[in-house]
């Protein structure tokens, strides 16, 4: 599991730092505009993949051990593209992207969700290493690309677009060759496969829907109250902020193929507690890091237009922290078919962020944006955290780090008596 765990952060470190030039480029090339117009562009993207992934998306992790590629892989194409047509109406009637950019960011979403249907397949499978591999070279297709792009005299956001199909596209045809067409089966009753995946898709989806709106609601009222340029800028500091959550994704993606493929409660309860502990020993530290750079290295490296991050960072960092926690508990919950605490917390979240955000945002700007997401962020921990300590039997007691902690990430990263 140590080369795993190693490979799979190797692998978000390097798709982390691959988005931050991103943002790097955007910055010198486009300005602050262009910042802000690509994260409305991200974000409509991720919009339209809701319903996409409704069928396509971490449900099949769950199915892939106990039913034939033939019978998965084909509803999900088929879903893909349906969802597709109603992303772009949606997107495009709602005005949610810039305009000119409503169809490309559905052709985008459907490459981007073909291509996760393979990832899904392959973590499904235990293959995280090619999973790791090609999302490394998607990052780098795009980044590349982009950054000779938007080097051309006039280049706009359209650059990020352009670079975006090739990466996709590129990642769809690695995702494909890289799928094992025959694994062995587990013994499992006849499955209905439409079924578990819109029920499971259902649950994972809404909560997914809910916290994109957690996650990205104040993108939308950053543009209409303060404009493109200051969202720009808040888009740096949010995604500075999230690079925390580099070892918490990547422990949470071992840990759900993990669980899904454990049997025995007090094992997947054991898995939990030691990867959320890890978790938040690495946000803790990344957020101190972001906190004491000073504040004229970020304008060095994202350009002159981009300031005022450091404090956009101290609001940030408790949420930060809090959804840290959530990234094991959100895992645990979904590899053990629990997804309706996932909605609720999520939900309880949105409560948070609605409330917060219109309040905040009109009057504070970034300020107000960066406590509406901690409100949000921790809102939904404290949930899961309840939730988790009553279904499992753990003690409060259990959430903190103490000597049994060391011995167990030993063992389970296969150390031991070495």
């Amino acid at each position: 599991m140590l080369k795993l765990i190693s490979g799979t952060i190797l692998a978000r470190l390097a798709t982390t730092v691959m988005g931050l030039l991103v943002a790097v480029v955007a910055g010198h090339q486009l300005g602050a505009t262009g910042l802000g117009t690509i994260g409305l562009v991200v974000l409509g993207i991720t919009l339209v993949r809701l319903g996409m992934d409704l069928v396509g998306g971490g449900a099949l992790v769950y199915l892939v051990p106990r039913v034939p590629l033939a019978r998965l892989l084909p509803p999900c194409y088929l879903w893909t593209a349906v969802a597709a047509v109603a992303g772009y109406a949606i997107v495009n009637v709602f005005r949610l992207v810039p305009e000119g950019y409503a169809l490309h960011v559905a052709l985008l979403a459907f490459l981007q969700s073909l291509h996760a249907v393979h990832l899904n397949v392959l973590v499904g499978q235990q293959r995280i290493r090619a999973n790791n591999f090609i999302a490394v070279v998607q990052a780098a297709v795009l980044v590349a690309a982009f950054a000779v792009l938007a080097r051309r005299p006039g280049a706009d956001a359209m650059a990020y677009v352009q670079a975006g199909y090739l990466s996709a596209a590129l990642a769809f045809v690695l995702g494909t060759l890289a799928m094992r067409k025959r694994i062995p089966r587990k013994d499992h009753p006849p499955v209905n496969v439409w079924k578990v995946l819109f029920r499971q898709g259902l649950y994972v989806q809404a909560a997914n829907g809910m916290q994109l709106l957690n996650y990205r609601l104040a993108y939308w009222l950053i543009e209409r109250f303060r404009g493109t340029a200051t969202l720009g800028v808040y888009t740096v500091a949010n995604q500075l902020a999230e690079g925390a959550w580099l070892v918490p994704r990547s422990l949470a993606l071992v840990l759900y193929s993990k669980i899904s493929n454990t049997h025995g409660a007090e094992g997947q309860r054991l898995l939990t507690l030691t990867f959320l502990k890890a978790s938040m020993a690495f946000a803790t530290l990344v957020s101190a890091v972001l906190l004491l750079l000073p504040a004229p290295v970020y304008q060095w490296v994202f350009g002159p237009e981009v300031g005022g991050i450091t404090p956009l960072i101290a609001l940030l960092a408790p949420g930060i922290l809090a959804m840290s926690a959530t990234q094991a508990y959100a895992h645990f919950f979904s590899g053990t078919a629990r997804n309706v605490h996932n909605v609720a917390g999520s939900g309880l979240g949105l409560a948070a962020t609605l409330l917060a955000s219109f309040l905040l945002i009109p009057r504070h700007g970034l300020p107000g944006a960066a406590l509406s997401a901690t409100l949000a962020y921790c809102s939904t921990a404290i949930y899961q955290t309840a939730a988790f300590l009553r279904i499992t039997g753990t003690s409060f007691g259990e959430l903190w780090p103490n000597a049994a902690d060391f011995q167990r990430i030993k063992q389970l990263l296969g150390m031991a008596n070495r």
